[in-house]
């Protein structure tokens, strides 16, 4: 599978963004009592706890510093990551040789506290945290992610030199940048180490039938999310490699992709089948949750089978001058759209309510962002050009390539929503029409009991109220073809009988038009929003924008023949797509909104690059198919990004910054 996520950037989107989203229920900080080891979340069993309880022991035996851990569902009381650690540090009354691990397993969140004048200092802590705590806690293998702390302490402790002062001074600073500087290559060898075990499954990660339910739908949730990233990572590699080298050239690998989609396929129906209104038994929810885990890893096996020989095919390094120049000229072309698309965006403003434009509310300036993020990279890739340096040359071209291609989709995504708005009130207005007529005509049927009448003012009153979503300064006409639509169907089965064959064909056909029209714009929205903000989308969102397009699918190829079910799987991807635009801007709101993280203007663009899902897909494009998505439960892994902070600073995307008396690293796994 994936490996985890980047390590130093994720910490920093805990300290940025404020270490996490809303609870159930608040978790306090704890109090240890006698144990090093607190287990509220349950994630270990008492033999796990006990390797645990004595390996901190022996930890402290060996030498100057003692390590407390706490696992709990999420940190709600404080939110952030690093209050509630130090905060949790401070009221145990734990000293400054003393260091304490915080893991919030619901939330993937976690925070290794130091006391910054003891013998473990803030940019150690966060080095354990990021390089040797937080890959165990992606694998969900807790108690490796208790000896690994213990290691890396031990470790740091065994080879520091001049740390009493806690300050992380030259020496420090030095090690660090060094650290980074081959922190590529070392993730990449540890990725392609890892994938040659997949079969094996990961690393300390106990057999499926000892799992629990609850750690099983993790495992199955996150596994939909990498692999999602993969397959589409996958097909921008694809495409990049056709482009650069022939179709002959990489059909093996299309073959392998075009197995890892099905299976992807297969495993998002299993998701919506354990996400729809129907009880599942625990059997069931194990069974699939189970089937999804091996058709993902059937995917990713598939796919990385063939990773090392398109490796060899996408070696840029070889190409990267032309490569360079194409991707610079495509940054050209987005740069030049950007200022229109912000004036057509404004000039719908002006027509349509917010809630019609909020898939694309922030377009413009998420574009900027990318655009600001991929002059970064081409800059640094420019620069190792001239060096030689033909492998990082090669990395920040492919970072500026999607970046590029998101600026393009996000701009292009303003124009499709004004065509799907302008046709969406065209329609409208049409239907209002036709109902108008329909309410004439039931209004001089017979009517002994009434009900005639009630379907009459009940139809009356929604076409009044869709007829002030199409016009006006505020209209919202995709809205007002949701509730026409419904009193269409409404009158009908009234006037139903006063209609002939003829005239109920082509009623039929006008409504399945009309439900195709509002299915597309919703499926279309969904997938432009999930596609440019990927980096903060979970698999909620993308297993209903999956199943949503399977059932347009489906609807696309029944309307002639079968008009009637072709209806009912419009309108449930219309339902399905709505949905996934929902869950997928909570999911953007909880990551830190979309709009705030572009107007941050920060980190060249890098804030915006994580939220699209750019950093953590591109970096290894030179020693593997380009992984996953990172930022919040995702996969991939990541190096130094050439020019984004100058190596990430402690304090900054570092994630080592001191809030009060004591300080550390932490993230997301």
């Amino acid at each position: 599978m994936r490996a985890r996520r980047t390590l130093a950037l994720s910490a920093a989107l805990a300290l940025l963004l404020g270490g996490g989203g809303a609870a159930a229920s608040a978790t306090a900080p704890v109090e240890f009592g006698t144990s090093h080891v607190v287990d509220q979340a349950g994630v270990l069993s008492s033999s796990e706890e006990a390797t645990a309880e004595a390996r901190l022991q022996q930890l402290s035996d060996e030498t100057d510093a003692d390590l407390w851990v706490v696992f709990v569902d999420e940190f709600t009381d404080p939110t952030a990551a690093e209050d509630w650690a130090n905060q949790t540090a401070e009221d145990n009354g734990l000293g400054s040789n003393q260091l304490l691990l915080a893991v919030a397993v619901d939330s993937r969140q976690y925070f290794l506290s130091t006391d910054p004048s003891g013998p473990i200092s803030v940019e150690q802590a966060t080095t354990i945290g990021q390089q040797q705590v937080q890959p165990k806690l992606a694998a969900q293998d807790w108690v490796g992610a208790v000896d690994a702390a213990a290691d890396g302490i031990t470790s740091t402790l065994n080879g520091s030199t001049n740390t009493a002062s806690g300050g992380g001074g030259g020496f420090t600073g030095i090690l660090i940048l060094v650290l980074l500087a081959a922190i590529v290559g070392v993730i990449i060898w540890l990725l392609i180490r890892r994938r040659r075990k997949a079969k094996a499954g990961p690393a300390g990660q106990p057999p499926v039938a000892q799992v629990s339910t609850k750690d099983l739908e993790r495992q199955a949730a996150a596994a939909l999310v990498d692999t999602d990233d993969a397959v589409k990572t996958s097909e921008q590699e694809l495409g990049f490699a056709k482009a650069q080298f022939g179709d002959a050239a990489t059909v093996e690998f299309e073959q392998a992709l075009q197995t890892a989609k099905d299976n992807l396929n297969k495993a998002f129906m299993l998701q919506q089948q354990l996400d729809d209104s129907t009880p599942d038994t625990e059997e069931q929810v194990r069974a699939w949750n189970t089937q999804i885990i091996s058709l993902l890893e059937a995917a990713n096996q598939g796919l990385d089978e063939k990773a090392e020989a398109f490796d060899e095919l996408r070696k840029l390094e070889q190409n990267a001058p032309e490569a360079l120049a194409r991707v610079q000229e495509e940054r050209a072309k987005a740069a030049g759209a950007l200022d229109a698309a912000a004036q057509r965006l404004g000039e719908l403003g002006q027509s349509y309510a917010p809630e019609a434009l909020s898939t694309v509310h922030d377009n413009p300036d998420q574009a900027r962002d990318r655009i600001t993020f991929a002059d970064t990279q081409l800059a640094a890739a420019q620069t190792a050009i001239g060096a030689g340096d033909g492998g990082q040359a090669a990395v920040s071209i492919r970072a500026a390539e999607e970046a590029v291609g998101q600026a393009a989709l996000l701009e292009q995504a303003i124009d499709k929503l004004a065509d799907d708005l302008a046709e969406g009130e065209q329609k409208g207005q049409a239907l209002v029409a036709e109902l108008e007529q329909d309410i004439a005509a039931a209004s001089a049927l017979p009517d002994p009991d009434g009900r005639v009448a009630a379907t009459v003012t009940a139809t009356r009153q929604q076409v009044d109220a869709s007829r002030a979503l199409l016009t006006g300064a505020q209209k919202r006409p995709l809205a007002a073809l949701q509730g026409l639509e419904a009193a269409n169907q409404q009158i009908d089965a009234v006037i139903a009988g006063v209609r002939d064959a003829a005239a109920k064909a082509q009623r039929a056909q006008q409504l399945l038009g009309q439900v195709m029209l509002q299915a597309r714009a919703q499926v279309s929205a969904a997938e432009n929003y999930i596609t440019a903000r990927r980096g903060a989308v979970g698999a909620e969102a993308r297993t209903r924008l999956a199943e949503a397009g399977a059932s347009l699918v489906q609807a696309e190829q029944l309307q002639a023949a079968d008009p009637d079910r072709a209806l009912q799987y419009a309108q449930r991807a219309d339902q399905l797509a709505g949905q996934a635009i929902q869950y997928a801007q909570n999911d953007v709101g909880s990551f830190g909104g979309g709009g705030g993280l572009a107007s941050s203007g920060g980190g060249g663009g890098m804030l915006g690059a994580v939220l699209g899902g750019i950093v953590l897909n591109s970096v290894l494009s030179g020693g593997s198919r380009g992984g996953g998505m990172g930022g919040f439960g995702g996969g991939g892994g990541m190096g130094r990004i050439p020019g984004a902070g100058g190596g990430f600073n402690p304090g900054s995307f570092g994630g080592g910054a001191t809030r009060g008396r004591r300080g550390g690293g932490g993230g997301r796994f």
